[in-house]
This record gives C-alpha cells, sequence and structure tokens, in this order.
C-alpha cells in the first residue's frame, strides 16, 4: 500500500490534469500538502483517510464531486478503461430497469413515476417511454427524483423533452475542459410516447436526489414547466471521471460543467431549491395538497408563463 503522500501527490496529480476549474488547483493543493505536512493524516488508512481528505476537499473547493473515494473490492491498476466503465453503468441501468422503478395511477387522475437513476437516451428510451406512455392520460403528473442518484446528460435532455411540445429548446450546455468543447443538450424531435402538455407537473426532491435527477429538476424548474417540491438537493453539477490510485482508492475529478440557457449557471454546490420547501419525507403530500388547489384545473389549460423558447438557428456557439 503507497504511503498517504504518495496517495494525495497521485490524487492532485488528477486534480491538476483534469479538474474543469484549473484556477483552483493551486489552491487545492496548497491546502493537502498543507494538511499532509501537520500530520492531519498521519495514521489514517483506507475509508478514513478517504473521509478526511474529502472534507478537506470540500473546505477548500465545495465541489461535490470532487473526492477520495474508498472501494472494498479491489481495483485494477491498469489505466482506465472508459469502455469497460460504460458498460458498468449500463449493466447498472439494466438492472434497475434503466431508473424507473415505480409508476403508479393515485387519486384525482395524478400520474406518480418514480426515478432511481437517469438512464442513457438509447437504452433508457423504451423504458421511459413505457413510462410516459402510461402516463399520458392522466390530469397532472408527479416526478419523485427523491431517491435519484444520477445517470446521463443525454438521458436527463430526454425525460425533459416530453414536458415541451418540440426540438427547439435549448435545455442546456456542457462544457469539457479536458477537450476545450461545449456541448448543447436540446428538446428531442422524437420520443416513443407522447408529449406531456398541457398540465402540471411537480417534481419531488431531498438531500439524497444528485447529479443527473438534479439536472431534471434544475432544468425543467428553470424552464418554468415543473414545481419542485421537497428539501433542496445534494449539489452536485459537475460530470466526472474516476481515477484509479490504489486497488482501493480512486479520486473523483470533475471535468466539465453544466451552463443552463435560462440562469447562465447550476446547482454545484448549492442544490435546487425548492419552490415548495417541506421535508423530503411530506413532499408527495404537499405536491398533491398544492395540485388541489392549484390556480388551473388539473385537466385544463397549460401553466401560464412558459418560458421563452430559443430556437436552432439562433443559439450560441457550440
Amino acid at each position: 500500500m503507497p504511503h498517504n503522500e504518495e496517495i494525495i501527490e497521485q490524487a492532485l496529480g488528477h486534480i491538476d490534469a483534469g479538474y474543469v476549474f484549473p484556477e483552483r488547483t493551486p489552491e487545492i493543493g496548497s491546502a493537502l500538502r498543507g494538511h499532509l505536512a501537520s500530520g492531519a493524516y498521519d495514521g489514517l488508512s483506507g475509508p478514513d483517510l478517504c473521509r478526511t481528505v474529502t472534507a478537506h476537499l470540500q473546505e477548500v473547493c465545495p465541489d461535490k464531486h470532487l473526492r477520495l473515494l474508498w472501494v472494498d473490492e479491489p481495483l485494477s491498476l491498469e489505466p482506465e478503461d472508459q469502455d469497460a466503465g460504460r458498460a458498468a453503468f449500463l449493466a447498472l441501468l439494466r438492472e434497475e430497469n434503466q431508473g424507473v422503478r415505480r409508476v403508479e395511477r393515485l387519486d384525482g387522475g395524478v400520474a406518480l413515476v418514480e426515478i432511481t437513476r437517469i438512464s442513457t437516451a438509447d437504452e433508457g428510451a423504451a423504458a421511459v417511454g413505457a413510462a410516459m406512455q402510461l402516463a399520458v392520460n392522466s390530469s397532472a403528473l408527479v416526478l419523485d427524483l427523491r431517491s435519484c442518484l444520477g445517470g446521463a446528460p443525454e438521458g436527463a435532455a430526454m425525460w425533459c423533452s416530453y414536458f415541451f411540445p418540440d426540438d427547439q429548446v435549448h435545455l442546456n450546455e456542457i462544457h469539457d475542459r479536458t477537450t476545450g468543447t461545449t456541448r448543447q443538450y436540446w428538446t428531442s424531435a422524437h420520443l416513443p410516447a407522447p408529449r406531456y402538455l398541457g398540465r402540471p407537473v411537480y417534481l419531488l426532491t431531498g438531500p439524497t436526489t444528485f447529479s443527473g435527477g438534479e439536472d431534471v429538476a434544475y432544468t425543467l424548474q428553470a424552464h418554468g414547466r415543473a414545481t419542485v417540491v421537497g428539501e433542496t438537493t445534494c449539489g452536485g453539477a459537475h460530470p466526472t471521471i474516476r481515477h484509479t490510485v490504489t486497488e482501493h482508492i480512486q479520486v473523483t475529478v470533475p471535468i466539465a460543467r453544466s451552463i443552463n440557457t435560462v440562469t447562465g449557471g447550476n446547482w454545484e454546490g448549492v442544490g435546487v431549491l425548492p419552490d415548495l420547501p417541506v421535508p423530503a419525507d411530506q413532499a408527495l403530500e404537499a405536491a398533491l395538497k398544492a395540485l388541489r388547489s392549484a390556480v388551473w384545473p388539473l385537466s385544463g389549460t397549460p401553466r401560464p408563463s412558459a418560458p421563452p423558447r430559443r430556437r436552432r438557428g439562433s443559439a450560441r456557439g457550440t
């Protein structure tokens, strides 16, 4: 097992090379090396070392994706295989029904869809479409994101696409430091189920809602298409890469950042703030109560103040 100094230096090397905000890396390095010199990591090993280093990373740079992680199963020390990592993620999504845990029809014709992961747009399209097909004739829709642990950005854009009339809504962008490119995410032109238009949409959130789940909540809230009910979410907006440092330790390095086209920012470090703040375990009850007293009828007209839509021909640079 490498000494803690070697572990810290390897982790800092990956952070220096890839962190999405390179101007922050000198401060991060100075902080961790200062803790190392003061003896803060002496005698620490395994999970304790990872927890302590992560806490120090968060002190200097409150980025929820910037972490040192302990993994119980031994890891390969060979260079990272991104294809293998994607394959493992796809296998997890298949085990979890592409993140669709439950679809239920509640009293009053309200549909409830519980989402635990945000699938990829290609493999997850059928499962997501099946859920939305079951919800198509409901009077209102509640998406439960309280246990959603994240997923794929293109999958988040697919989920959001169901709540807009066409492919002309520029949802957000992701800037990647490692490639220097910015990818735009727009609503999809074709979906396997009807779009959900002209009816209220409520999103349930909690402190466990993370990453891709936050993407869906933040995007629909910012574009004025949904009401968020529950607690502030975890606050992780930056896509990451995991680098193996030892057989049991990885450093997660955010290499990109999301840019919402309405707010110009994202939810990193602050989370998605609910429109209707209540304890997470009371969010469904609160959403249903809000629906019952809503100004617009459950079976009626679109929510007022629809946001302006950016046409593809007028989008800013790629």
